[in-house]
């Protein structure tokens, strides 16, 4: 029965907000419930997992207040940068540098800055909605490929350091990115150059969205504490999921384990790193696994919080965010899962 009644969360997380309108703009409420509710059916719930679940947010939402008001005072001069670069190098040179630009930095200022200065940049941009969203899909893809190559870019990357700090690995701080570049650099390349595509394509006479030209501080506030609902639901939805990836994660193949994996598109990829890199794995294990949950992170808006800042801020509803996440999502893990077989 609860084997059940977890599928049926999963099916309700991943379905729902593509076909009801509602839910999909109210992501960050029916999240926290599904994560409620996960942690009900496997009755994990705990006074230390409530501690847990109410502090994990909160380096993530100071990050996002303290950008949201810096924005809010430097809109000008960050709009007048963007139009001068814009007007010397054009949209399509712009366009791929932020993509690429945002993915390789997010390793080192981390993929929750990264995201604010990539959600302010494109704003700036001024574009029709349909490449407006087009590239912030594609960048935050971008994102979240680049900061796994260091321990400081964000939390996967730091628990799979953890986990692996002892024999016979022994990783320190550049182990992931020693073993997994020449697969991250290459896509985040590719992936500015499909920005710079977007770009040049013709110009629809969609305009972008209306809202305010400077965010008000209301909104601010209003967008950041959605955001701690995320996060909260998220480390609900990881801890309701855990009992069940640890009964079915070590008797798997790599191959499966990477597929398996697409499920980074809903739940959070720390928790899923914790409950599946042990030292026990191969090398080739551990890197499929963690390619798997970084790609599937970008399918859809719950995957990652660049997405979920960028989404939040730009008011991108989860199924229009599917209609682009999804198909690059499974295209990216096609082209690396051949290349898994060959090196493999």
């Amino acid at each position: 029965m609860l084997e059940i009644g977890m599928l049926c969360v999963a099916l309700a997380v991943m379905l729902l907000p593509l076909f009801v309108k509602r839910i999909g703009q109210e992501l960050e409420i029916f999240l926290f419930v599904m994560g409620v509710l996960a942690v009900t059916i496997t009755g994990q719930w705990s006074g230390t997992l409530v501690i847990d679940a109410l502090r994990e947010p909160w380096k993530i939402t100071a990050a996002v207040l303290a950008a949201g008001m810096l924005f809010h005072f430097f809109t000008a001069p960050l709009e007048r940068g963007v139009a001068r670069i814009r007007q010397t190098i054009g949209t399509p040179a712009l366009a791929a540098l932020i993509v690429v630009l945002v993915g390789l930095l997010s390793s080192v200022i981390t993929a929750i800055i990264a995201s604010l200065v990539l959600v302010e940049s494109v704003r700036c941009m001024k574009l029709d909605r349909k490449e407006e969203l087009r590239m912030i899909v594609l960048a935050c893809f971008s994102i979240g490929l680049g900061a796994a190559l260091t321990p400081i870019g964000e939390p996967l990357a730091t628990v799979a350091i953890a986990k692996l700090s002892h024999a016979p690995y022994e990783a320190g701080f550049f182990f992931l990115f020693q073993h997994l570049w020449m697969f991250v650099i290459p896509t985040i390349l590719v992936l500015g150059g499909a920005g710079a595509a977007v770009m040049a394509l013709p110009r629809g006479s969609e305009a972008v969205l209306p809202r305010e030209e400077v965010e008000k501080l209301r909104e601010v506030f209003i967008r950041t504490a959605k955001i701690y609902v995320f996060v909260v639901g998220l480390v609900f939805l990881g801890t309701g999921f855990t009992p069940i990836i640890d009964e079915f994660v070590g008797s798997i193949s790599w191959h499966a384990l990477y597929w398996v994996n697409i499920t980074s598109s809903v739940l959070d990829n720390a928790t899923l790193t914790a409950a599946e890199i042990v030292p026990a794995m191969s090398l080739h294990q551990i890197v499929a696994a963690l390619l798997g949950l970084l790609i599937a992170g970008g399918m859809l808006v719950p995957g990652n919080i660049p997405n979920i800042v960028a989404a939040g801020r730009l008011k991108i509803d989860a199924r229009a965010w599917a209609r682009i996440g999804v198909p690059l999502g499974l295209a990216i893990m096609m082209i690396v899962f051949v290349i898994l077989l060959f090196v493999g």
